[in-house]
């Protein structure tokens, strides 16, 4: 029986580890420019240019993703298609990005 308590704790605790490391100002920095890159990459070349992520150089956890409304289908596809790579925490922080991002499109 100790066994199991064992391995059922271990693999908590390896949960809790993947929730805190979702969160991790730099691997948040990593996904933002991973969605820019591929959302470029598939916008027609006059969009490329206004998709734009910035991180606030004093509060490392702020990100602001600019993008023109006619480049809104491109990012949200990216993220889309990249939320299946994600940590289980970073995979929820993207999934509400694009949900709000694509509320204020239809501001």
């Amino acid at each position: 029986m100790a066994n199991e308590e064992m391995v059922v704790l271990n693999r908590l605790l390896r949960e809790i580890e993947d929730l805190k490391l979702g969160l991790d100002p730099n691997v948040l920095e990593g996904w933002y420019q991973k969605i820019a890159s591929d959302a470029r990459a598939e916008a027609p070349r006059h969009l490329t240019e206004s998709i734009d992520v910035v991180q606030d150089p004093i509060l490392p956890m702020k990100f602001e993703f600019k993008t023109s409304r006619r480049a809104i289908r491109y990012v949200t596809e990216a993220i889309d298609r990249n939320l299946d790579g994600m940590p289980l925490a970073t995979r929820l922080y993207f999934q509400k990005l694009s949900e709000l991002i694509q509320a204020e499109a239809l501001r």
